[in-house]
């Protein structure tokens, strides 16, 4: 009987001196464990050159005793810990890579139920089932102000996680949130450092009409501001009329049956909204998501906030005191700003996804995302980005069965 070659055992990264067929003896536990039946097969990392045929012996990890072998032909140079990368399946049989994490990320609704329920409708059209039901989506904020009917846009955000429960949902606070929130008194912070918080923008308190009803004196400048009324009627700069405040606030109060600038909001607002409210973030950081770039499918960090972060201010510090949510400042520039959150910092040029709403505005420029296509504006349409393709979907979006 001819004698069983033993297996030439591998360190990490050795590479193949000798033949394209090279048989490795791998032991468990090892980088990475594929599931199959009652079998787990440990894969190590290792270099040959393609295409080669590779087997691995492996040992089963609940039946310690039980052996089993695997191969497989080579396609790439590496043969890498399975994880989330963006790279196409790779051999054939139990070896693989997975598909890419579908990435869904929502612009401003702004109050338009109708808008969200046709953009949601189309996104559950235009992708795969399996690539909906277990897509990250990301929320980049301004659920309320300027359409009719923000209370229902936040029941239906709000039943989200229930009805689909293998998706993972992200709530960024835009603008109007934040305002929206203060209002409430749902912000961190204390009234002493929002009252001196006033005074950088005492200069606008009469021509924005402040807030002045009960409990303003320990609101923050941004609830005032959103609660206010306006003595401007025409808003030039986007050339319709203001809706009761600089913020456009007048609709949200109506959707939950009060008139604006009424303090019976913070009674008329119910407990679920008002957790939602209060539990938003102002920052989300993901790893490892894929996109496409001219290079080809990248992965990369994808940082996603409401307006963008400021040039020429350490990235870092930013991140901390958003995911702190700091109201030492009476003005967040990374969820208000325009000229000084639009391009990305140069320390994450070339390497992060920078993804944003706010700017009333539509752009896909390598890395930064602006996806705002609506702007609160009754006519134009909200839109989403589907990560890794860059698709873009609307709710106007017309899909045959």
């Amino acid at each position: 009987m001819q004698k069983r070659r033993r297996p030439k055992r591998l360190d990490l990264g050795e590479k193949d001196k000798h033949a394209s067929s090279t048989l490795v003896d791998v032991e468990a536990p090892s980088l990475i464990s594929l599931s199959i039946l009652d079998l787990v097969i440990v894969v190590v990392e290792i270099e040959v050159p393609p295409p080669s045929l590779v087997a691995v012996e492996v040992t089963s990890s609940n039946t310690p005793l039980l052996k089993s072998r695997l191969s497989f032909r080579l396609l790439h140079s590496r043969l890498r810990p399975m994880s989330n990368q963006c790279h196409p399946n790779i051999g054939r049989g139990f070896y693989h890579t997975p598909k890419p994490r579908t990435v869904i990320c929502i612009g401003d609704i702004h109050g338009y139920i109708t808008k969200l329920e046709n953009l949601w409708s189309n996104l559950q059209s235009q992708l795969d089932p399996t690539s909906f039901q277990t897509a990250l989506i990301i929320f980049l904020g301004d659920y309320c102000d300027r359409g009719p009917n923000t209370k229902q846009v936040l029941d239906f955000l709000i039943s989200l996680p229930s009805k689909y429960p293998n998706q993972t949902h992200v709530f960024l606070s835009g603008n109007h949130d934040l305002a929206f929130a203060a209002f409430l008194g749902l912000l961190p912070g204390d009234s002493a450092s929002f009252r001196e918080g006033w005074n950088e923008y005492k200069s606008n308190e009469v021509r924005e009409g402040w807030f002045r009803g009960e409990g303003y004196e320990n609101m923050y400048l941004q609830g005032r501001r959103w609660g206010g009324k306006i003595k401007v009627k025409f808003n030039v700069a986007k050339g319709i009329d203001y809706r009761g405040s600089i913020y456009d606030a007048g609709p949200t109060f109506e959707s939950y049956g009060v008139p604006h600038g009424s303090a019976d909001l913070v009674k008329a607002v119910p407990d679920d909204h008002k957790k939602f409210l209060a539990d938003m973030v102002w920052v989300h950081e993901e790893d490892d998501v894929c996109i496409e770039t001219s290079e080809g499918i990248k992965s990369c960090k994808l940082i996603a906030v409401h307006a963008g972060l400021e040039k020429g201010r350490n990235v870092r510090e930013q991140l901390k005191r958003l995911k702190e949510k700091d109201t030492q400042v009476p003005k967040i520039e990374a969820l208000s700003g325009r000229k000084n959150v639009w391009d990305i910092p140069e320390e994450l040029a070339e390497k992060t996804i920078v993804v944003s709403g706010h700017h009333a505005k539509l752009v896909i420029e390598d890395l930064r995302l602006v996806i705002d296509e609506g702007g609160g504006h009754e006519h134009r349409p909200i839109a989403a980005v589907v990560l890794p393709s860059k698709k873009i979907i609307r709710d106007t979006d017309t899909v045959s069965n």
